[in-house]
């Protein structure tokens, strides 16, 4: 029987190598890199089972004067890196996946803070890895150093065939390598790699040559390319030097991987960018080559896909983040089980394992970068070992997870929330401007929850220990959230701050409750949040000042790739930015403020404030039910989610699934629970 979708499952041929559908797993970075091979290939080899036709490495060092430290990125710096990607090769070969490496020489974006080794750019300049404000230059390469580059590059290659890969990249994307910075405008050497756009395409024209001689006989050479900047005339255009660089060398590779630059344009989170945000910049390219083109637009609808193939917008469809939010995307495609996808929310939790050096992670999927260590697989779960039932208080993150996988596993389970609709935090949180893609997260859940014939949910429900012990369920999971505090107390004020102003918190806006005039935002939480509601009252007429302790608004955004566009947005809105800053008084209509850095104090005037700080969990019915547990009444009594500990919606999902996991297991607080890597 045929299918709209079928197009979608059909083999490609790339060079030498047969792809067995159009489900391609492009590069991307995960926490893992040379430290944690076992959990780097069990992840990517998940993809694979998961019905992935080509699953890819992370950028891939091929010598240590391209060392990528303080980030854990991949290595085949020598032989002695080949046994470490055959776990890999083999973990994805095992379900009749290609796998792909990207080879990098990053040039001045190579902090080599680890081989202290001068690396080699198009001239000397400022090394922007690391941090991205490294106090070093690189060193100009000359035409003997270019030459000894492409021996790097080319004896990285003969070993990824070693190690079993099939497609090995040259790679040229996301203002990084040494290939795309040669491409620059800027490239004003005075020799044949620098000056006209041909002498500048010389070196990545030399690199696929080279890749193709070394491997082209076995492997697929695929080149990755950043055809837009989005830096207008300052860089590369995908209307402009792009088209005619994809000309120049529109056969000689075995399959285009385009995008554009840099990472935080190529991964713009939900809030900015929606589903095929990269198909203006990328169409050209399948005008100018017969080859394979695989593009990215974290595209998770199955309509989409097949019609980004139909309109020749790519022919294979290129993910990172909907791969990570579900492996198994393909498989439940091809067995037309569209409503089981659990969709990427875009949110870039994923981005932070690599950008704060851990295992990546992910808020849809809390199985990711848990296969190894924990023997997580994201769709198979261990079933129940007792008929006993299970009371779950609270339908927010947390709950729906602990719910949904209990289910799964066979247990009977009763769920309550106070609350008319379930969601909690996630159900206020996406009707917050942009984050409706956010609800992703509760309606995957509750589809779920809604097919188990052995979960039960009970809306507008609030407990009280009397009801739970009345509902006689021997084992209680308490998944209450939290509520935002009203005094400013946080990171930085540890006593409350004295005033008469009027109040306000997050859940007061999420809620309806709004100020109104001049608002003031003390945001002592540092992620979206402060950004999102200033946002919120700015639509709702208020005049918007958005204070921060930290240097920066939304601080940690920066780790999601998504502060730059935040700090653009409050300028667009005309939202005055106060870092540096916290309140030492309020009154009705003004407050005083400190600068944390000089101590100088001053007044601004305001009619309401919202403290955007610490959250206080709701945890009392849990101490209320202690004394029940120790009595007999209960069998097990478990705090999860931001109820334990106020996190991110990663963490609380995270908490729910770990609390599924553990129900009816003996569990050694002496002993660590998952293995480490030595």
């Amino acid at each position: 029987m045929t299918s709209r979708y079928d197009i979608l499952f059909q083999p490609i041929q790339i060079g030498p190598v047969t792809a067995p559908n159009r489900f391609y797993q492009v590069p991307h970075c995960n926490g893992f890199g040379w430290r944690m091979p076992e959990g780097m290939a069990a992840m990517r080899g998940m993809k694979a089972e998961g019905g992935w036709g080509v699953v890819c490495t992370e950028e891939t060092e091929i010598h240590y004067t391209s060392d990528l430290s303080p980030f854990f990125e991949g290595r085949i710096w020598s032989d002695d890196d080949i046994p470490t990607w055959q776990l890999m090769t083999e973990a994805v070969h095992k379900h009749g996946a290609l796998a792909g490496i990207e080879l990098t020489y990053n040039s001045h974006d190579a902090s080599n803070l680890y081989s202290r080794a001068a690396a080699f750019g198009p001239r000397s300049a400022g090394i922007t890895g690391g941090s991205g404000y490294e106090p070093g230059q690189s060193r100009a390469a000359s035409k003997e150093d270019l030459k000894q580059v492409r021996k790097w590059h080319r004896n990285a290659a003969i070993r990824a065939k070693k190690a079993g890969f099939d497609i090995v990249y040259c790679y040229a994307a996301h203002n990084m390598t040494l290939a795309f910075h040669l491409l620059s405008k800027d490239n004003d050497r005075a020799d044949e790699y620098g000056g006209s756009l041909e002498n500048r395409v010389r070196f990545l024209r030399e690199l696929i040559e080279d890749t193709k001689d070394a491997v082209g006989d076995t492997c697929a050479v695929a080149v990755r390319f950043a055809v837009d900047e989005l830096l207008g005339a300052d860089g590369m255009q995908f209307d402009g030097e792009a088209q005619d660089i994809v000309g120049m060398l529109a056969e000689l590779p075995d399959l285009w991987d385009v995008n554009v630059s840099n990472w935080a344009n190529d991964s713009v989170t939900s809030r900015f960018g929606k589903e095929g945000h990269q198909e203006k910049y990328i169409s050209f390219v399948k005008k100018l080559t017969t080859k394979p083109v695989v593009g990215v637009g974290r595209y998770t609808s199955p309509d989409s896909m097949v019609s980004a193939i139909e309109r020749g917008i790519m022919d294979l469809i290129g993910a990172a983040r909907p791969s990570i939010a579900d492996p198994f995307l393909p498989n439940k495609i091809k067995a037309g089980k569209h409503e089981d996808i659990r969709e990427c929310i875009g949110c870039n939790i994923c981005v932070t394992g690599d950008t704060r050096f851990v295992p990546i992670r992910c808020t849809q999927n809390p199985t990711m970068g848990e296969e190894w260590r924990r023997g997580w697989h994201p769709e198979i779960i261990a079933p129940k070992k007792s008929a006993d039932e299970i009371l779950i208080v609270g339908a927010g993150p947390a709950g729906l997870e602990a719910a949904s996988a209990l289910g799964q596993r066979g247990y009977h389970v009763i769920l309550t929330d106070a609350r008319r609709e379930a969601g909690g935090r996630v159900l206020l949180e996406s009707a917050l401007p942009n984050l409706n893609e956010w609800r992703r997260v509760m309606d995957y859940r509750l589809t779920k929850i809604n097919k188990a014939e052995n979960i039960f949910f009970y809306p507008s429900s609030p407990m009280t220990v009397q009801d739970v012990l009345e509902a006689g369920a021997p084992h209680v999971i308490l998944a209450t959230g939290a509520t935002w505090r009203r005094d400013g107390m946080g990171r930085y004020l540890t006593r409350p701050v004295q005033g008469s102003a009027k109040i306000f918190t997050p859940d007061d806006l999420m809620n309806n409750n709004f100020p109104s005039g001049k608002v003031l935002i003390y945001d002592d939480d540092h992620y979206y949040m402060g950004g999102v509601l200033a946002e919120l009252l700015t639509q709702n007429g208020c005049e918007v000042t958005l204070m921060t302790p930290a240097p920066s608004i939304s601080y940690w955004t920066q780790f999601t790739l998504e502060q730059d566009r935040i700090l653009k947005r409050m300028h667009d809105l005309n939202i005055s930015l106060l870092p540096n800053h916290i309140i030492a008084s309020h009154d009705p209509k003004t407050a005083t403020v400190t600068n944390v850095i000089t101590s100088a104090e001053s007044t601004l005037p305001c009619d309401g404030i919202v403290m955007v700080t610490d959250r206080i969990p709701n945890d009392a019915l849990y101490h209320e039910l202690k004394p029940a547990l120790a009595e007999g009444k209960l069998k097990s009594l478990r705090l999860i989610g931001d109820a334990e500990a106020p996190n991110i919606i990663a963490q609380a999902i995270f908490s729910g699934h770990l609390a599924a996991r553990e129900f009816d297991e003996i569990i050694d607080p002496d002993v660590t629970p998952f293995k480490v890597p030595r």
